[in-house]
């Protein structure tokens, strides 16, 4: 495809700093450039949406203010404010790059690209965004929103996830970044794909680049960029069991390499059959084989449905009371017996926070 001349990338990029001079929205990770406060924003809004973490980063800030404050707290702290924001591992993540920047940085975030990308949870982007937004320099992005502007904007048809088709894109944004300024273009960038050329029904009409825009101008909008195939999505049902012994319920920290490592949820076990409830028999050996447990008397409080990654998974939660003398063996990194009022204290995942309020 022909390449945008210089006279067409100056023009650009006057017409969108002049328009998120005018539009750009009041977020509170914009209210300084600290380079704690542009990562922390830039690890939440990774897969999630703005208007989902502003709440989540006003609290962390508040309750954690700056990197030796991170780097200190306890790892249950951290995953309790972060939690219903979901993607955990960047919280832990998060957490151990704090532990990093106090121990070989001094407490000061670093301004080496190196140095930066060493980091747990900071890949090409977010290392982008915080070199350019925090410190100015000319590093570019490449997100979801970037994607999408800079596709139309170059007619491309192709994969954007294709190596061609990131290859393309990172040689694009490196491109167009100005002399100065690159950590502003690129929140523009950001703000525009964001707000107006959104995947679907583009503004079009309130797009300052309009009429740069090869994919306006030839309408394909609905086409590019190209949709991406969906993923087969999976039926699986699985059931939460709250285990009650002398006025106390059993809870299980997660392990690293399980689905929402290093936080509290109570023994989860994937049943046999996708379309019907599990036995009594059933239930007892997998809670039995998960936690060495033995546990009858099962009773169904409620159902939930919720969607992890590529499956649709229906969850059964019953309470049950623990028939032996206790646990056997370990085969989960921990495992506590609380008593209800200690569980605002630890950190669940949603569907486990759920079930405690139904407890409550």
């Amino acid at each position: 495809m022909p390449w945008p001349d210089g006279p067409w990338r100056r023009d650009l990029r006057r017409r969108l700093s002049a328009w998120y001079r005018r539009n750009a929205r009041d977020l509170p990770w914009r209210k300084n450039g600290d380079p704690y406060r542009v990562w922390v924003s830039e690890i939440m809004l990774q897969q999630t949406q703005v208007a989902t973490v502003r709440g989540y980063f006003e609290r962390f800030m508040a309750a954690l203010p700056t990197i030796d404050a991170l780097a200190a707290a306890e790892e249950d702290s951290v995953l309790r404010l972060w939690e219903g924001l979901g993607y955990y591992r960047r919280a832990r993540q998060l957490h151990r790059a704090a532990k990093i920047v106090v121990a070989e940085h001094g407490g000061r975030f670093p301004s080496d690209p190196q140095h930066v990308r060493q980091l747990p949870g900071i890949g090409r982007y977010t290392a982008g965004a915080i070199l350019s937004i925090a410190f100015d320099l000319p590093h570019p992005i490449l997100e979801a929103n970037t994607i999408r502007l800079l596709s139309r904007l170059l007619a491309y048809r192709g994969s954007t996830h294709s190596t061609a088709g990131q290859q393309l894109l990172w040689h694009a944004a490196q491109t167009l970044l100005p002399a100065r300024g690159a950590g502003t273009f690129n929140q523009a960038q950001m703000e525009l794909g964001s707000q107006v050329c959104r995947p679907r029904d583009p503004d079009c009409p309130h797009c300052p680049l309009v009429r740069l825009c090869p994919t306006f101008r030839d309408s394909l909008q609905s086409k590019i960029p190209a949709p991406r195939p969906k993923p087969q999505i999976e039926a699986v049902r699985e059931a939460a069991v709250v285990i009650r012994r002398r006025g106390k319920i059993l809870l299980i920290r997660r392990g690293a390499h399980e689905r929402w490592a290093g936080l509290w949820d109570f023994p989860r076990v994937v049943c046999d059959s996708p379309d019907a409830s599990p036995t009594p028999a059933e239930l007892t050996a997998k809670i039995r084989a998960a936690t060495g447990v033995a546990a009858d008397n099962f009773q169904l409080r409620t159902t939930l449905r919720h969607g992890v990654t590529r499956f649709r998974i229906t969850l059964e939660c019953y309470e049950a009371r623990a028939a032996g003398p206790g646990m056997r063996k370990k085969p989960a990194p921990e495992m506590r017996w609380i008593t209800l009022s200690e569980l605002p204290e630890y950190p669940l995942n949603t569907t486990g926070r759920k079930l405690a309020r139904l407890l409550a």
